[in-house]
C-alpha cells in the first residue's frame, strides 16, 4: 500500500465538499495507541461473483466487517484506498463503487482524492459528511460493498489492490484488510518516462543560451485515454529579476512562451500516446533577456510536471534538470581602421618586389545549439579583403609603383641629353 500524505479529501456525496485530516499511512505507527484508539481490525470477505472485472461490465460485491476487540466504543472513519497498476490517474467515473449498511446505520457512500489517488469513503446517512461510526465495546459492523470498472477504466492501467483503512488512525497497525482486483483483458503494465536531454549551453550570436530536448515515452500496453499536458518551471538561486525568454520549436520555428502563474504550457500530447508512439520530443531554449539583474554565470533550474490534460490532473510525471546561463553579452567593439603608411622611396628599385597578399579571414559557422538552429558563413575557401583598410593599401601600392617609373623616365630623359 503506498504512503500519502496528510491532506484534504472532497468528498462526493451529493454535491458537498468536506476538507478532511488525514493520516501519514492507513496503518499509522503513530496513531494514539495509548488511550486505545488504533485497535479496530477490518476484514474483506470474499468478492462474488468471483474473476476478473471487465470495463463497464459486471460489478462484484464483498462484506466489510470492523470488528472492535476493547471494551468501550471507537469512531470508525472509513477509508478505502486504491493502489492502481499503470501510468494513468483514475477519474472518479473510472471505478464502481456503493457501500450498503447490512448490521450498521443507513449509509451514503462517495469518491475522494487525496494527491491525485482514488478513494472510496463512506459515512452514517444521519450525519454529516464525513462523520464516523461508533464501532460498540467488543462489537462490530457489516457493509455490502460493491466494486467495478467504468468503460473508460485507462487502458494502460490493469489490476489494483484495495485497501479497508480509517482516515482517524482506529484501524490498528497491520489490522487492514485487503483484497487484489484483477482486471481482464490482462495487460503489461508500464510507465511515463520524462527526462531532459541538455543539447549545448554557451554562445549563440551575441546571445548566450541553452538549449534542451525535453523527452517522453510511454511503455507498456494500452495508451492515454486524454491528452498530456505539461508546464514548465524556471527557478535560479537568489532572489533577482532573471528576465527569462523560453522558446519552443514549434512547427518548424522556435516560438516565445508567456508565463503565466509563473508556468509555461508546452503544446499537448494528443491523446492515444502510448508505447507506439515512440519518443516524443519538444526541443526547448533559454536565454536571459535585456532586462535581467543576474550579473554573471547562474545555474537554473528547470522543471517539468507533466499531467492528464482533462479528469484527474494531478501530476502524473515530474523531472528536472540544472545547467548553467549566462546574461546577454554586448557586441564586440569595432578596430579601428587605419590606412597603411607607404614608405618613401629614395632610390628607384630595378627590380620591384611584388606586394605582400594581405591577410584573409574566413566566416566560420558556428554550431552552437541543435541541428535546429540555422547558421551562416563558410568554413573552406577565401574571401576577398574589404573595407577601407583593404582599397587604401592596393591604391598606395600602385602610387608608389608609379612614383618609380616616373623617376626612372626623368633619370634617363637627363642621361640622353647628356650625352648628346
Amino acid at each position: 500500500m503506498s504512503v500519502r500524505t496528510a491532506a484534504a479529501i472532497a468528498v462526493v456525496a451529493g454535491v458537498v465538499t468536506t476538507l478532511l485530516p488525514l493520516s501519514a499511512t492507513a496503518a499509522s505507527a503513530a496513531a494514539p495507541a495509548a488511550d486505545d484508539h488504533a485497535v479496530l481490525r477490518t476484514e474483506m470477505g470474499a468478492p462474488v461473483p468471483g474473476g476478473p472485472l471487465t470495463r463497464g461490465g459486471a460489478t462484484e460485491t464483498f462484506d466489510l466487517t470492523v470488528k472492535n476487540p476493547t471494551g468501550k466504543a471507537v469512531e470508525y472513519k472509513p477509508w478505502m484506498l486504491l493502489d492502481p497498476t499503470g501510468p494513468s490517474r483514475l477519474d472518479e467515473h473510472d471505478i464502481v463503487f456503493k457501500v450498503e449498511a447490512v448490521d450498521a446505520p443507513a449509509t451514503t457512500s462517495g469518491i475522494g482524492r487525496q494527491d491525485g489517488e482514488w478513494q472510496g469513503l463512506f459515512s452514517p446517512s444521519a450525519k454529516e459528511p464525513g462523520e464516523g461510526f461508533d464501532i460498540p465495546a467488543n462489537g462490530r459492523m457489516t457493509w455490502k460493498v460493491t466494486i467495478g470498472l467504468g468503460a473508460n477504466y485507462p487502458t494502460n492501467n490493469g489490476d489494483f489492490n484495495l485497501t479497508a483503512a480509517s482516515y482517524n488512525n482506529s484501524v490498528a497497525p497491520g489490522g487492514a484488510d485487503s483484497h487484489l482486483f484483477k482486471v481482464d483483458p490482462q495487460i503489461k503494465t508500464g510507465e511515463l518516462k520524462t527526462w531532459f536531454k541538455q543539447v549545448s549551453s554557451g554562445k549563440d550570436g551575441q546571445e548566450q543560451r541553452a538549449y534542451l530536448d525535453l523527452n517522453h515515452q510511454a511503455t507498456g500496453d494500452g495508451a492515454f485515454a486524454t491528452a498530456l499536458a505539461t508546464s514548465l518551471t524556471l527557478s535560479h538561486p537568489g532572489g533577482q529579476d532573471a528576465d527569462f525568454r523560453l522558446q519552443a520549436l514549434i512547427d518548424g520555428r522556435w516560438q516565445d512562451l508567456k508565463a503565466e502563474d509563473s508556468r509555461y504550457e508546452l503544446p499537448r500530447i494528443a491523446k492515444g500516446f502510448g508505447a507506439a508512439s515512440g519518443v516524443h520530443t519538444q526541443p526547448l531554449r533559454l536565454s536571459l533577456g535585456k532586462n535581467t539583474k543576474l550579473t554573471k554565470r547562474t545555474t537554473i533550474t528547470m522543471e517539468a510536471e507533466v499531467r492528464q490534460a482533462e479528469g484527474n490532473t494531478w501530476p502524473v510525471k515530474n523531472a528536472s534538470v540544472q545547467f548553467p546561463l549566462a546574461p546577454i553579452t554586448e557586441p564586440a567593439p569595432t578596430e579601428p581602421t587605419t590606412n597603411p603608411t607607404t614608405p618613401t622611396t629614395t632610390t628607384p628599385s630595378p627590380s620591384p618586389s611584388p606586394t605582400a597578399a594581405s591577410a584573409v579571414r574566413q566566416a566560420v559557422a558556428t554550431t552552437t545549439g541543435n541541428s535546429d538552429v540555422t547558421t551562416t558563413g563558410s568554413s573552406t575557401g577565401s574571401l576577398a579583403t574589404t573595407g577601407a583598410g583593404s582599397s587604401t593599401g592596393l591604391y598606395a601600392g600602385l602610387a608608389a609603383a608609379l612614383v618609380a617609373l616616373g623617376a626612372a623616365a626623368a633619370w634617363l630623359g637627363r642621361r640622353r641629353r647628356t650625352n648628346a
